[in-house]
């Protein structure tokens, strides 16, 4: 089954899902990565998603290499540019970043990607990028020289989202960037929720169980942990457990 299948069937039966984001940029070592994807795997991590706003280090290949040689949790780029495109991973976040108005990345960079992965073998999955604000600037704020959806402008998001969905995107990807001071808030995911009947991705800023049990729900259907793991690894079993008690409980609904 496609990996936007299973969001989608997900989405439909109400489990939820995780995603260890990845950033090669900070991966510093071979043993690292390996203590991360032994963790994942322990832990009934769904996807790897690898990429960051501004990839400076040669590496992409290798880690998504690293990671299909030591589990079989599909690896899913997160691409911050058209030149982190690698055809060994499963499939592709084809990230259109429609809370701004930078046209190479609502359109341009696509269009240099398309005939690309027209011709490998990535699942391409059409995605509908909002940034909202978490107090500071972060590096894809930067990076996009875009403005991120102020944290309270529910309805700004959600209109957003809804055109996006109407456009044909099949995922919407609300995020507070890598190292956001806030995680986003639970009445703008729950507005975001009740906009759109995509699968609703949430990441930045989650590094509390609380935190992440608190979007899922609020209606994310799946939650991206990146910079928390850095300092914490054991977080990423407090958030599994509270995962996996959630979708046996949809199991026993049945």
């Amino acid at each position: 089954m496609k990996i936007l299948d299973t969001l989608q069937e997900r989405n439909r039966i109400g489990k939820k899902s995780i995603a260890v984001l990845i950033d090669p940029d900070k991966i510093e070592d071979n043993h690292r990565l390996d203590t991360l994807i032994r963790l994942a795997a322990e832990n009934c991590v769904d996807f790897f998603f690898v990429g960051g706003s501004l990839v400076t280090t040669p590496n992409l290949s290798e880690v998504v290499k690293q990671i299909k040689e030591n589990s079989s949790i599909p690896v899913v780029l997160f691409p911050g540019s058209s030149l982190q495109i690698e055809p060994s991973a499963d499939a592709i976040l084809f990230l259109s970043l429609i809370s701004g108005r930078n046209p190479d990345l609502l359109i341009g960079q696509h269009v240099i990607a398309a005939p690309i992965l027209k011709n490998n073998r990535l699942e391409v999955m059409p995605t509908g990028y909002l940034l909202i604000n978490s107090g500071k600037t972060t590096s894809v704020a930067y990076i996009s020289n875009t403005t991120p959806i102020p944290e309270d402008k529910y309805s700004l998001a959600a209109c957003t989202a809804m055109a996006g969905e109407m456009l044909g995107l099949k995922l919407i990807y609300l995020d507070a960037g890598s190292g956001a001071e806030r995680e986003i808030n639970s009445r703008m995911i729950n507005t975001v929720r009740k906009s759109v009947n995509t699968p609703l991705i949430v990441g930045g800023g989650i590094n509390t169980s609380q935190k992440a049990f608190a979007a899922l729900e609020a209606g994310a259907d799946l939650i991206v942990i990146g910079n928390a793991l850095e300092k914490d690894p054991n977080l990423l079993i407090e958030i599994s457990d509270r995962v996996y008690d959630w979708n046996q409980s949809v199991e026993a609904r049945k």
